[in-house]
């Protein structure tokens, strides 16, 4: 196993990895809003957050050597289920064609208390 860490994306904010590597799987950790540049919370829209959480995950996909069309899994966490369709639109237009299976969950609280955190597991 293979742990992952980049400045490209957010340093992980407790005791884990920003992602594994296991073989040809890669399992990202839960990414939430942080600008990498300077570690915190970036200030905006829901919009803009979500586009963050999807920008933080690329970046460690492509470190990882892999790319966005290997994602085969993603789980949204979100903070409130009105802002679903605002995601979901960011979401399309980040992904295109590409569509891996997905989950989205509604949670009371969420790390930093933000509105949205993201994780996926790639594929070779």
């Amino acid at each position: 196993m293979e742990f992952i860490s980049t400045d490209n994306a957010p340093k992980a904010i407790g005791p884990y990895s920003q992602a594994t590597r296991c073989g040809n799987i890669l399992f990202v950790s839960g990414q939430i809003p942080i600008d990498p540049k300077s570690n915190m919370v970036i200030e905006g829209t829901i919009e803009e957050m979500t586009l963050q959480v999807l920008n933080n995950i690329k970046a460690i996909v492509e470190f990882s050597n892999f790319k966005i069309t290997d994602i085969a899994k993603v789980t949204l966490f979100i903070k409130d289920m009105s802002h679903f369709g605002v995601i979901n639109s960011i979401y399309e237009s980040f992904f295109g064609d590409h569509k891996p299976a997905r989950a989205v969950v509604e949670v009371s609280r969420l790390p930093k208390d933000v509105l949205i955190e993201a994780e996926c597991i790639a594929i070779k």
